[in-house]
């Protein structure tokens, strides 16, 4: 087993649970995550982050998705917490192993700047949602400001690989668009206390478009 095995089994997803599990990222989780309704699919749902946020009375069934083994068991704990049967599995977003149409909502929450092709899965999470299905996300990226930018682009390539292939200069919004979502009660903000090469948020709902 070498270092890198060990660190992105070991280190890394304690680092990101601790970062992911930040009060002001939760309040942000707690203005998406309610959203969810009908059958929900989670993209990214290790450490089940978004567990406690989840609606009972509006999610009628729960899949979810995450290449970290490590972080699958707290994941599978937390749903079987809020009683859910909820079939969680290992994989990439590029290849979601659930039929098409299968969900209601999609959620996804800080995923999308580690995945390793951002366009093929928000294609694969259009095509598991429901015609008129939404994606709630929530992400971290490219800053609208040239000073912070200057800086994500010089931070990244080291970041990356301090941080399991998280992006810094990844759009959200537009690309959500850009993957065949109608985009509505979208939101961005700086968060406070944070660098702002590091704090950009945004936030909101694509629905799917199309047959």
């Amino acid at each position: 087993m070498g270092f890198r095995y060990w660190y992105e089994e070991t280190i890394l997803p304690k680092m990101i649970g601790c970062a992911c599990a930040d009060p002001k990222i939760a309040a942000l989780r707690e203005r998406v995550v309610p959203l969810a309704t009908g059958r929900v699919f989670e993209i990214g749902c290790g450490g089940g982050l978004n567990h406690p946020f989840y609606d009972r009375q509006k999610v009628t069934a729960f899949a979810g998705l995450d290449p970290n083994g490590a972080l699958l068991e707290q994941a599978r704990k937390a749903a079987r917490g809020r009683g859910w049967e909820a079939d969680i599995r290992e994989g990439k977003g590029e290849a979601i192993p659930f039929p098409d149409a299968s969900f209601d909502t999609a959620v996804c929450t800080y995923t999308l700047c580690s995945v390793d092709d951002q366009h093929q899965v928000l294609s694969e999470l259009r095509r598991v949602l429901k015609p008129g299905g939404k994606l709630l996300f929530l992400e971290h990226g490219r800053s609208p400001d040239a000073g912070p930018r200057k800086w994500q682009r010089r931070i990244e390539p080291l970041w990356k690989r301090a941080m399991g292939n998280c992006h810094l200069t990844r759009e959200v919004s537009g690309a959500v668009a850009q993957g065949g979502f109608e985009l509505s009660n979208t939101d961005s903000t700086y968060m406070d206390n944070m660098p702002k090469w590091a704090g950009w948020m945004e936030w909101g709902v694509g629905v799917r478009r199309g047959a």
